[in-house]
């Protein structure tokens, strides 16, 4: 999980931006294009070159648009699942694109990006790591494309025929995320109409015990600075998740051991959060939407944040 500074590509993660962005992701607050929008227009180039335009899309295809990073922990925890959805989904109307943003969690092995060449070499790192087939594409520096859909660290937005939001994951889930298309393809096919709205239009459930799971595994992507500053900021909930992390990833070809140590560390994780609820209302009451980009008054800068 990672929150920032002034700058888009902030330096290190922040224990009090945490605390109110975990209460403001649900959708009246959430920015980005909600449900029945128009999805905001991109266009890049994928790591193989290939170009891609939102526009090119509209009439002919589904897309399933998702936003991470190596040192993001969500990331982590589904970015699998979005993969096995790209191959399960080869031969319908749908098409895929992973969006790669800025690191949730930087430290000296993989810093904020300070150019395009640092961000393509981490997008090619994790996709090699990871042994990705999807497409995937690097955001530019400051994050334009991010920006646009809410700057969430780990959001999904199922964009129909029509390039209008048919559904959105503001924290990816792969398998809510796999029945929103199977409902999709199924009305688009039985009513013969581009546009709908599946599943009541979004899903703003915060997976924790599985970002805990794999935070350990997101961190050391990040290296010993990112280590040390989640315990640092997280005070012993953070050491506490973090340990059983260690314990929990490796366990997860036995479920029984990885559910028991990922429920103790998301338990410690949340009480942590409980705990500081309080000083988060003393102290940042100001930063009531820490997703949403807004400007800030000439000559200080612009303020955004992220898990």
């Amino acid at each position: 999980m990672l929150f920032g500074t002034k700058r888009y590509n902030y330096k290190a993660f922040r224990m009090d931006v945490a605390l109110n962005a975990l209460g403001t992701t649900k959708s009246r607050n959430a920015g980005g294009p909600k449900p029945g929008e128009r999805a905001p227009e991109f266009e890049g180039r994928t790591l193989d070159g290939d170009k891609v335009r939102l526009r090119d899309l509209r009439g002919n295809s589904n897309l399933v648009l998702t936003f991470g990073s190596a040192t993001c922990p969500f990331t982590a925890s589904s970015i699998q699942g979005i993969n096995d959805l790209y191959k399960k989904y080869e031969d319908e109307d749908v098409e895929f694109l992973f969006v790669y943003v800025r690191e949730s969690h930087p430290g000296e092995r993989m810093p904020a990006h300070r150019s395009m060449e640092d961000k393509i070499r981490a997008a090619e790192s994790f996709r090699n790591e990871e042994d990705l087939d999807l497409p995937i594409m690097a955001d530019e520096l400051d994050g334009s494309i991010h920006r646009k859909y809410g700057q969430l660290p780990n959001s999904t937005y199922l964009i129909d025929k029509s390039g209008r939001v048919a559904f959105r994951s503001l924290w990816t889930r792969p398998k809510v995320i796999d029945r929103a298309l199977r409902e999709l393809l199924e009305v688009q096919e039985r009513r013969g109409v581009d546009h709908v709205i599946v599943m009541g239009g979004e899903d703003y459930s915060v997976p924790m015990a599985r970002g805990v799971l794999y935070a350990h595994r997101a961190l050391e992507r990040g290296g010993r600075e990112s280590v040390r500053v989640f315990r640092e900021q997280m005070g012993r909930a953070g050491q506490a998740g973090e340990f059983a992390s260690r314990i929990a990833e490796p366990a997860t070809l036995h479920p029984v051991a990885a559910l028991v140590a990922s429920m103790v560390a998301g338990g410690a994780i949340i009480g942590g959060l409980m705990l500081g609820r309080r000083f988060r209302r003393e102290r940042f009451d100001s930063l009531r939407r820490p997703y949403a980009y807004r400007p800030r008054p000439a000559g200080e800068g612009e303020y955004a944040v992220g898990i």
